[in-house]
């Protein structure tokens, strides 16, 4: 015990020291880069006010350009960075929204000394990019905006490729450094009164904060590093992110421990330099005000809950109880985070460990399904289905498993009609706007008992389950099963007074929590007060 102390001082003092390196280049750094900033507003300013100063009379010329200076100094501007704006995510649902709150207190006037509001953006300039791109954005999140907003796109110059080797082994320090460079270059081409950021990415607030004197907003989904990760590896647990080669090495695990650790203190102080931030879960909130440590006790008002918008009117228009069969649906993008390996093997113990279940179903066993719908966003991905289609052969579920693979929206509203059951099965999941996207259509959903569904989402025998292993998993799902079957009416239609019906009402009526509306509502109150 006296050794794990004695090392525990040892690198906490490595660390220290450590660190006032680390800033004392950043500083050095920044004095040079201030001064930069410093003389590019001077000359734009110099420009402007001779501009102005030529279109006075000379006896006037003093109080005019006073006037002028004070009115030009009112105008603001607020810059969104937020490489890929066109995505079809809920972050770009995210960022979207916000804009639209935004655009709403424009048209009311409240925002009126608006003068730009910029994305910017990674996607290729082309001369239809404006409307191709607000078009993309009502036909996937049925978001209109404004077309009084003054909204443009800053196109950022894509940057070289990384060396792989190094991407693959130090990714935290290769996409924090690329999006330094990347807000550097941002803020160079404009720099805007207020900074948002949308993507997490809080190493940008550096250039914003530090450099362009910008106030900065962050919009948090989840933290980029945090204690559990450190956790995972003190106890030397294999997972996605932490490879067994590592896992089982003492060394490495060490080396790993300190790298996560230097890491963490950097994302803590630049994290801190934001003016507002905005949390999707009471998860990632606990988590960023620990991390974030300087900017929760300088003021604790400055870190807020705000649920990412979902919409829930939109899938509980989807509802017809009468339709349902005994399918049990995953939403989500094959990552190797999303574990669809425990739903698959949880499907398979519900199987082997409930025998009777086929025989209560009865000419209905076909219809018990276990549906994975997601996407695939490269190669990587398909070999997980890949290797996920052979767990289910070897398995013998091929008639009870089927995967829906980058299918358009329209095309599985059907899915979420006719299932029963919703599965979520990500180890401490941020939020989870799929489970909410499930309760809203009817679904009875069980998640991981960890991070936001655990903490915000579902509440356990009221609007659903909680799990963490497959035991767990398949005791809940025959749950589900046994007391729909108990509840229906011939195998068809359930009983509207039973237990499961009740249950879906109120897991659909508490996904209202974290509607558009909500999200819109708490966005605007916390601009305005930063504003």
């Amino acid at each position: 015990m006296r050794l794990l102390d004695m090392n525990y001082i040892n690198v906490s003092s490595f660390l220290h020291f450590f660190l006032i390196i680390i800033c004392t280049c950043l500083g050095v750094i920044f004095f040079f880069r201030v001064k930069f900033f410093a003389l590019r507003r001077k000359h734009h300013s110099i420009i402007n006010s001779s501009s102005e100063d030529n279109n006075n009379a000379n006896d006037e010329k003093t109080s005019n350009s006073s006037t002028n200076t004070s009115k030009r100094h009112d105008k603001k501007s607020i810059g969104f960075y937020h490489p890929h704006c066109s995505a079809g995510g809920g972050g770009e649902r995210v960022l979207w929204k916000a804009i639209e709150s935004l655009g709403e207190l424009y048209l009311e006037g409240t925002l009126k000394d608006i003068s730009k509001l910029v994305i910017y953006t990674l996607d290729a300039q082309n001369s239809q990019y404006h409307q191709e791109t607000l078009r993309h954005v009502k036909e996937r999140f049925s978001i209109n905006i404004t077309p009084s907003l003054p909204l443009t796109f800053i196109h950022l110059s894509p940057l070289p490729a990384s060396s792989t080797s190094t991407t693959r082994k130090f990714t935290l320090i290769a996409e924090s450094i690329d999006s330094i460079k990347l807000a550097y270059q941002a803020l160079h081409l404009h720099t805007p009164t207020i900074y948002i950021d949308t993507t997490g990415c809080a190493f940008t607030y550096l250039v914003a904060k530090v450099l362009a004197a910008c106030k900065v907003i962050a919009y948090v989904h989840y933290p980029t590093i945090s204690t559990d990760m450190l956790q995972l590896v003190w106890q030397r647990r294999p997972s996605y992110n932490n490879q067994s080669q590592i896992s089982q090495s003492t060394f490495y695990s060490i080396a790993k421990l300190i790298y996560y650790s230097i890491f963490a203190i950097a994302y803590g102080i630049t994290g801190s330099l934001a003016d507002l931030v905005m949390t999707n879960s009471t998860w990632t909130y606990n988590h960023i005000i620990k991390l974030w440590t300087f900017s929760f006790h300088k003021n604790k008002n400055r870190i807020k809950i705000v649920y990412p918008p979902c919409d829930t009117a939109g899938f509980q228009s989807m509802q017809h109880l009468k339709q349902r069969n005994y399918m049990i649906l995953s939403i989500g993008q094959f990552r190797p985070e999303k574990d669809h390996e425990l739903q698959i093997k949880s499907f398979a113990k519900l199987l082997s460990n409930y025998p009777d279940l086929k025989q209560k179903l009865g000419k209905n066993e076909e219809k018990l399904q276990l549906v994975l719908i997601g996407s695939c966003r490269n190669s990587n991905d398909e070999q997980l289905v890949s290797r996920l289609q052979k767990l289910v052969d070897s398995l013998d579920l091929n008639p009870f498993v089927q995967f829906v693979i980058n299918q358009p929206f329209d095309s599985i509203k059907t899915y979420f009609q006719k299932s029963s059951i919703g599965i979520h099965t990500m180890w401490n999941e941020h939020f989870g706007i799929g489970i909410v996207e499930m309760m809203a259509a009817g679904l009875i959903t069980v998640a991981h008992n960890s991070g936001g569904p655990k903490s915000d989402i579902i509440k356990e025998n009221e609007t659903g389950y909680l799990a963490s292993t497959k035991e767990e998993y398949a005791n809940a799902l025959y749950k589900i099963l046994n007391l729909q079957l108990l509840n229906s009416e011939e195998g068809q239609n359930e009983d509207h007074n039973g237990f499961v019906h009740q249950m879906r009402i109120k897991a659909s009526e508490y996904s209202n929590n974290f509607s558009d509306q909500v999200f819109m509502d708490s966005f605007k109150e916390h601009i305005l007060d930063i504003y």
